[in-house]
């Protein structure tokens, strides 16, 4: 997770690598920290993060308190900073590599190889090892130099996944449309998910599926 707007993005994303029987390694940014307290008073600390995330996994994007009874021993927690933890070496196992959301400051460090932090570092990793690296930019308007990070990203064999919810699957409440821009991050990454519902086409209509 990076500092950007879009905490119930990357919570959607966590509870479904959980239910799909996934383990996860999970690195949290700084900035990210004082998003996530912005945006659900969650206060993400190192000494409690089970609990912290347990709260924070509860919660639906309209910030409202729930409950969460999934299994949380597969969340393998790094600290940001943690320049020699697993993931920031090659011959760490991992599958690939998620960053939702996605922020600018997140895409150029990426794109420029600057391994500033472990989430950097990783995603170096990532693209180096021919793993699968999605990046859910979360930003808009797009100014041209970002734009260029994001092709140098594809360049690279990311994929860029802007947090853009379709409307075509029927939501009706802002968690379904949380849902959607989490399940076409799964999808990216070869995650099989029930997060929301497929296009199927339409008899006889000839249009054209959404994207």
């Amino acid at each position: 997770m990076s500092g950007a707007s879009g905490t119930p993005y990357a919570a959607s994303v966590l509870r479904a690598l959980l239910g799909a029987g996934e383990s996860v390694d999970l690195v949290v940014s700084r900035a990210s920290r004082l998003t996530l307290l912005d945006e659900t008073g969650i206060s993400f600390r190192d000494a409690h993060w089970q609990e912290d995330l347990r709260e924070w996994l509860a919660r639906g994007a309209d910030g409202k308190p729930g409950t969460f009874d999934a299994d949380i021993s597969a969340v393998r927690y790094w600290h940001a900073g943690d320049l020699a933890a697993g993931p920031s070496s090659g011959s760490y196992p991992s599958k690939g590599m998620l960053i939702v959301p996605a922020s600018t400051a997140c895409v150029a460090g990426v794109a420029l190889g600057l391994s500033k932090d472990l989430l950097q570092r990783a995603a170096s990793v990532t693209l180096k090892e021919r793993r699968t690296l999605v990046v859910a930019v979360r930003e808009t308007p797009l100014n041209g130099q970002t734009l260029r990070h994001l092709v140098a990203l594809d360049d690279a064999g990311a994929s860029v996944v802007p947090a853009s919810p379709g409307f075509y699957s029927g939501a009706t409440h802002i968690q379904d449309l949380v849902d959607f821009v989490a399940g076409r991050v799964l999808d990216a990454a070869g995650v099989e998910h029930g997060l929301y519902r497929r296009w199927k086409g339409e008899i006889g209509g000839g249009s054209r599926p959404p994207a």
